[in-house]
């Protein structure tokens, strides 16, 4: 059977600013990138996220991480359990929280770290080739207003269902 489409213009909805789009772009390929390099280090995709955070802030538990990183706590909980499976982070019971946990780098997680930050300052200057310092400070000063521009959707997505607005 041949579906047949009509040749008629159709009206469609056109992108006021590709803005986001290359800046998905860039994402999609350093994470690319980064998948795998790390994975002879066992780290699975989008990990080295999670450890570079939890390196950096020893002793955060799982909210406290999943706020930092903008994802939601199934993904926080999901990756953090494989990176305990893996060694690189250990978990001990919050004394001021008996159903949380914080979480710690291993030794492990630490020589990682030096490595993805290695990599993550090479990938920072291979995006920055060309800009001069002013252009540099302005571009991270205009990617930070973008991102307080959305922590208002962030913080709505997560307000539980049926909680009112006030």
């Amino acid at each position: 059977m041949k579906i047949q489409l009509s040749e008629e213009a159709v009206p469609i909805q056109t992108l006021d600013n590709p803005i986001l789009r290359e800046i998905g772009m860039l994402s999609r390929i350093i994470h690319s990138k980064c998948d795998l390099k790390y994975r002879e280090y066992q780290l699975q995709k989008g990990q080295f996220i999670f450890l570079t955070r939890i390196c950096e802030h020893p002793g955060l538990n799982h909210i406290q991480l999943s706020n930092l990183l903008k994802v939601d706590k199934t993904t926080t909980t999901k990756a953090v359990q494989k990176l305990s499976g893996s060694g690189y982070v250990r978990k001990e019971k919050d004394a001021s929280d008996s159903r949380a946990a914080k979480l710690y780098p291993t030794p492990r997680a630490l020589t990682v770290y030096d490595l993805v930050i290695a990599v993550e300052n090479a990938h920072t200057a291979t995006c920055l080739q060309g800009f001069t310092p002013e252009e540099i400070r302005q571009a991270g000063a205009l990617i930070e207003r973008m991102r307080q521009n959305m922590e208002s959707v962030w913080q709505e997505l997560k307000r539980p269902k049926g909680a009112d607005n006030e």
